[in-house]
């Protein structure tokens, strides 16, 4: 499999350029099983705007996001960006002997924090943005109803069924995802910081990946919930967002992750080099280059969610 730091030393999460907004307001959330999140706030001027709630990819930390949350932001939309559990500012932090899996993260973490969001900006309708993971965890948790938001969006994710990826790449991340699920087991814990992949992880969570990626299907670690099925049955509003030269979730990918939501009014849009102002471009490096997805998928949301009176804006 190809590593994600590999793709991404000049644009990839990175601790040395994390910044604070003036701006920025933080809430603290408690979830189940110790866990916390910090969510770091930006108000629109209009107090009915929607609101982004930005769900990092695997290993990626919330503030590696502020290029992108600063886009949506100057767009009109208020925006949240927080952690996932074991990341960044969240705890407990990812490491032996911690056990959570997808499972927490799908009917605990976010529904939290979609409630402090509400809580936060109550007259405001809430869209989910996940990138890569998070776009799968955000699919999930807004299948199953436990979020309450108002549309999803999908920027670099998709399922990592291995099918997905073609003959020659699919066979090869098939048996990279199981080795690494492996060493996961026998570690006690993913070390992906110092392998190059995915951040550091609990095992929990890097067999609920592996899993999927082998069977194509969401079976998650401790619940009796049928995903699929919900996911069958979600009717929102969706963006899935791809990006040229993205080797991680590539369209083939989408198109699996997609073919899961057939209620669910689809939208597609491709993020090119030329929209980015000829910027190189992967599955990491568009945050540093956003602007021109930022617009599109503020207007995409300005126009897709609507009151009774009519449009948001």
């Amino acid at each position: 499999m190809t590593s994600e730091k590999a793709q991404t030393d000049d644009t990839g999460p990175s601790v040395a350029r994390e910044q604070h907004d003036p701006a920025e307001e933080s809430v603290r959330v408690r979830s189940s099983g110790g866990a916390e999140f910090v969510v770091r706030l930006l108000r629109a001027e209009r107090p009915d705007a929607p609101v982004a709630l930005v769900v990092p990819a695997m290993g990626a930390r919330a503030r590696f996001y502020a290029p992108f949350a600063r886009g949506l932001h100057q767009g009109g939309l208020h925006v949240a960006v927080t952690d996932l559990r074991g990341q960044g500012e969240s705890t407990p932090m990812a490491r032996r002997g911690v056990a959570y899996g997808y499972r927490e993260m799908v009917d605990d973490d976010l529904p939290a924090v979609a409630r402090a969001v509400s809580a936060a900006f109550p007259r405001s309708p809430v869209v989910l943005i996940g990138h890569s993971l998070g776009g799968q965890l955000a699919l999930l948790s807004s299948a199953t109803e436990l979020t309450g938001v108002h549309a999803v969006v999908l920027t670099a994710a998709g399922s990592v069924w291995w099918r997905g990826f073609g003959w020659v790449r699919g066979p090869r991340n098939l048996v990279g995802s199981q080795l690494f699920a492996a060493l996961a087991t026998v570690l006690g814990y993913w070390p992906g910081e110092r392998l190059g992949f995915g951040g550091t992880q609990p095992t929990a969570v890097m067999r609920d990946w592996a899993r999927q990626g082998r069977t194509g299907r969401y079976t998650l670690r401790g619940s009796d919930t049928d995903y699929e099925a919900a996911l069958a049955r979600l009717t929102l509003p969706v963006l899935a967002v791809g990006v040229e030269n993205d080797s991680l979730a590539p369209p083939g990918a989408t198109d699996h992750l997609l073919q899961k939501i057939p209620a669910a009014p689809v939208s597609r849009w491709h993020y090119s080099e030329a929209l980015a102002s000829s910027h190189r471009l992967d599955h990491f490096r568009w945050v540093r280059h956003s602007d021109g997805m930022s617009a599109y998928i503020t207007d995409w949301i300005f126009g897709t969610l609507t009151t009774q009176e009519g449009q948001l804006r």
